[in-house]
């Protein structure tokens, strides 16, 4: 499952299952680029496993894009891993670039004040474009 990624584009790197409750999908484009796609809910049991996550992608690429298309369920315990990464990602100069993708995240962000802090694309394709 790779949302709007072209399944000719990119390297799949790695697929993660937490139960049934999430699932992040990892793939390569190029060396500087990768997207995490994130299916499922983001709550106080998966927000710590999607921080480790996202601070090993961060560290290793200047443009990170967050699929967040196939969430579920965005809990404060995710909001806070969102901005613990955008702060990481600032920290090392790099880009973390969200796909709200849905009502439910989208809201989340919009109710907590925190939409107007993330870099936000439409879609993972002009996520990507805007790389570099």
């Amino acid at each position: 499952m790779s949302g709007d990624i072209p399944a000719d584009h990119g390297t799949p790197e790695e697929s993660d299952d937490i139960g049934e409750v999430i699932r992040f999908d990892v793939v390569s484009h190029g060396p500087d680029a990768r997207v995490v796609h994130v299916v499922g809910e983001i709550d106080t049991l998966t927000a710590p496993v999607l921080r480790t996550r996202l601070d090993e992608q961060v560290a290793a690429v200047p443009l990170l894009v967050l699929d967040l298309t196939d969430v579920t369920f965005l809990g404060s315990a995710g909001l806070a891993v969102l901005v613990a990464a955008k702060d990481e990602a600032d920290r090392r100069r790099h880009t973390l670039r969200l796909v709200p993708g849905s009502r439910i995240v989208t809201r989340a962000l919009e109710a907590t004040g925190l939409l107007g802090i993330f870099d936000i694309a439409e879609g993972v394709p002009q996520a990507l474009e805007h790389a570099g």
